[in-house]
């Protein structure tokens, strides 16, 4: 006959309270959303009455925008950026997401 043991943890047991502390913490902390829907309405507005004809102009324009809240903006990210918003015909969703991605914090 054998016996059964419970596996042997070296963690310490945590109450769920606080597990979901931790958890609600690490949302607080989360930066994701670090441009307003005015902002991007208003960048996307610039970049849909400029044509979007020059990606390389469209990229200026992206990092002049994070460059003014303080972000660090690498060209040939930005250039890739521009064109993958361009493709997506400048829907704020992928806007957004570009942004996000492309803002280096300095």
């Amino acid at each position: 006959m054998q016996l059964q043991q419970e596996p042997v943890s070296l963690i310490a047991k945590r109450s769920e309270s606080e597990v979901m502390t931790a958890m609600t913490s690490a949302k607080v902390g989360n930066d994701k959303d670090r441009f307003t829907l005015t902002e991007l309405a208003a960048l996307r507005n610039d970049l849909l009455q400029g044509g979007m004809i020059d990606s390389y102009e469209a990229a200026e324009l992206l990092q002049v925008f994070l460059m003014g809240r303080g972000y660090g903006v690498s060209p040939k990210a930005a250039l890739d950026a521009a064109g993958r918003v361009e493709m997506a015909g400048c829907a704020l969703p992928v806007l957004q997401h570009e942004l996000e991605n492309l803002a280096m914090v300095m």
